[in-house]
Order: structure tokens, then C-alpha cells, then sequence
């Protein structure tokens, strides 16, 4: 079992980062917390979570990467729910901050988690009733780091492509995507990419 890889950030998207360690590419697919974490970094260290598929025609190995051992541990607790498979989970942990998505389940605001893609009320439901008690009777939310404030130059282009690539790979279709980054950008025009995309989570139909 992989724990972590600590190596070269080789590349970033807000949905996967390649880490090159002792000259092996590793492709980890990341949230949008992890990419605001480490997007700026040269060096990186991400706890791993490993998904093998296997007895079928397309087995698969697939890896998971968290900036912070408390978002992998969300993340887990996630895909112990029943209705709640890994791209769903991604999903919501790129809609809430660790912190949130901590305080939205203890409040049991299903509300606010039915708003994510993938969630029905059932589910969201679900969610609350599986993880509230085993969240508070943890440490996460007291754990779980802000990601800090990332300050670049982005041009409103590069912004726009960066959140309709991130969100088509999320399972979103590029020319709903488009319109609403747009009109995002339209009102916002100083928003980072992953600053976009969880608006656009929230709007997107």
C-alpha cells in the first residue's frame, strides 16, 4: 500500500497532478483544496489513496492524492457511504473546504449537499446519518488546514480554460460549463481557477 509519494510537481491541473519521484511519473487525481494546496509548489508530498478494480474486462489501478492526511480521511469516510463513489466524492470535497464539509454534515444541512452533482436528498441523507457521529466524535474539523490564498496573474482566458477542462473532466459538459465560468468571470473577474469551479459546481444544472 502507497501511503504518500513526496517528489517533483512535474504538472497541475485542478483535477490531477503528476509527481515525479526516483524518476517515476505518478498520476494522482486531486481536488480542488489539494490544487489550491500545492498548485505554486516545485516539491510536493501527498497522501495517497489507492482504487483497484479488478475481475473484469477494464480492471484498473487508480490513485487518489491529498494535500493533508484529513482530506483523505474525509474523502474515505465518503466512499464508505453507500450511493457514494470516488468522482463523487472528489466532487464534494472540491465544493467544500475540509472545514465545511465538516460543519455541513454535523449540522446536517442536506440542503447544501444535495446542491453537488451526484447528491439526491436520499443520498445526501445518507451521507448525514452515515458520517455526522463518526465526524464529531473525531478530531477532523479541528484538524483540517485552511488552504491558503493563491496570488497569480492569471489572465481571464487562461481562467475560463482552466475551470470549463477541470469541470468537463468532473463529467461536465464543456458548453454548459462555458457559459456559466462566463458569466462567473463576467461578474468576478479576480477569481483564481479553482475559485471558479466551485462556484460553477454550485450553479451548473
Amino acid at each position: 500500500m502507497i501511503e504518500y509519494i513526496r517528489g517533483e510537481l512535474a504538472d497541475v491541473t485542478p483535477t490531477l497532478a503528476v509527481v515525479e519521484a526516483a524518476g517515476v511519473g505518478y498520476a494522482l487525481n486531486i481536488s480542488l483544496n489539494t490544487f489550491t494546496a500545492i498548485q505554486e509548489k516545485k516539491e510536493v508530498k501527498l497522501f495517497v489513496h489507492e482504487a483497484i478494480v479488478t475481475g473484469g474486462r477494464d480492471d484498473s489501478f487508480t490513485l487518489y492524492g491529498f494535500a493533508t492526511r484529513q482530506e483523505r480521511e474525509l474523502y474515505r469516510l465518503l466512499i464508505s457511504v453507500s450511493g457514494v463513489g470516488a468522482n463523487t466524492a472528489r466532487m464534494i470535497l472540491s465544493s467544500y473546504s475540509p472545514s465545511e464539509l465538516c460543519s455541513t454534515i454535523a449540522n446536517g444541512d442536506e440542503r447544501s449537499l444535495k446542491s453537488v452533482k451526484g447528491i439526491g436528498l436520499r443520498t445526501a441523507q445518507r451521507i448525514i446519518v452515515d458520517l455526522k457521529d463518526k465526524i464529531a466524535t473525531s478530531d477532523l474539523s479541528q484538524q483540517v488546514p485552511q488552504a491558503p490564498g493563491v496570488q497569480h496573474d492569471a489572465v481571464n482566458r487562461q481562467v475560463k480554460d482552466e475551470a470549463v477542462s477541470a469541470l468537463a473532466m468532473l463529467g461536465f459538459s464543456p458548453a454548459p460549463s462555458a457559459k456559466v465560468v462566463t458569466e462567473i468571470l463576467k461578474q468576478q473577474p479576480d477569481l483564481h481557477v479553482e475559485q471558479v469551479v466551485k462556484l460553477a459546481l454550485k450553479q451548473i444544472k
